[in-house]
């Protein structure tokens, strides 16, 4: 198995692993990144960019992530198609295995695997995803002003974007498969009290309808049996997301849910020259500015590390 020693490894891309990588790069840290199975992380599953600042006609997902990596590029950062598949964080220099046939040891290691949307497992959920079909109400709820749309999901997310999608849309139908919501009680209360907010309880989503965009979709009462079809332009699937943290697991700390945690204010992680960012390590914004803005953290952090601690070659 072939070696190599590097300075700073970034592990995958998106708004933060580019941006941390452009940082980097500048830094003369000489960047290398593996993109993972996903190069442009989830923005390249979304059609329309309207709300990242320097876009004034808006953009495309993966035209946004092009332009990201050909910056990244452009200062010098090594870019590879490859995933990561273990790693041992035990000692001053990080190991990393790259699809089991190459180690990179590196002085510093920056996270940027993101976070995947739980999806409900549908073929028509899949086939219009970024038509019709989206995890993220803030990123693309504003396509749906005056438009009737369904949220699919029982929790505080779900309630949250509920909540946001109401003040666009002109109706509002909750779609939850249990007799009462998970969210919180301040969260059931705002929904409750939104008028164009419709709660549907003991209901699950059969098929999403629609061609070339979404045109409603077909349900069915857990209780009784019955089928009903909704005319909806807009269908939003809010069950959560799962970090990309897996191989991480035993050598960082995180939460319950797995996503990653960092010391407040900073893109730390528990181990020393090991930085993480964007979706990662957040489960509340995860947008893509934020993202972004973790990524310049952790490339700042590397530096200063590499600066301070004197790392073995």
């Amino acid at each position: 198995m072939e070696t190599e020693h590097v300075d700073c490894l970034i592990i995958g891309s998106g708004p933060a692993g580019y941006t941390a990588a452009i940082y980097a790069a500048r830094a003369d840290l000489k960047p290398v990144m593996y993109q993972g199975l996903q190069p442009g992380g989830q923005l390249t599953i979304t059609t329309e960019v309207e709300n990242y600042p320097g876009y004034p006609q808006g953009t495309h997902g993966p035209k946004m992530m092009e332009d990201f990596e050909a910056q990244a590029r452009r200062f010098g950062t090594d870019i590879r198609f490859g995933l990561a598949t273990k790693v041992d964080f035990s000692g001053p220099v990080h190991k990393v295995w790259i699809e089991d046939q190459r180690l990179i040891e590196a002085k510093t290691v920056i996270i940027a695997t993101g976070a995947s949307a739980k999806w409900l497992g549908l073929e028509s959920e899949q086939r219009l995803n970024g038509f019709g079909v989206s995890a993220c109400a803030v990123c693309d709820g504003f396509f749906y002003r005056g438009q009737d749309v369904a949220i699919v999901g029982g929790g505080d997310t779900a309630a949250e974007e509920a909540s946001y999608l109401a003040k666009l849309c002109k109706k509002v139908y909750m779609i939850v498969r249990r007799d009462e919501l998970r969210a919180s009680k301040a969260m059931q209360h705002r929904v409750f009290n939104t008028p164009n907010i419709e709660v549907i309880f003991n209901t699950e989503t059969l098929e999403i309808l629609g061609e070339n965009g979404v045109s409603g979709a077909r349900f069915r009462n857990v209780s009784t049996g019955e089928q009903f079809e909704l005319p909806v332009t807009g269908f939003f699937v809010a069950i959560g997301h799962t970090p990309n943290s897996g191989i991480f697991k035993g050598w960082l700390d995180m939460d319950e849910s797995g996503y990653i945690k960092t010391i407040p204010g900073s893109s730390k992680t528990n181990v020393s020259g090991v930085f993480a960012c964007g979706d990662v390590q957040d489960h509340i914004y995860r947008q893509a500015v934020t993202a972004a803005g973790s990524g310049c953290m952790a490339a700042l952090d590397a530096e200063r590390y590499l600066a301070a601690v004197e790392v073995p070659a």
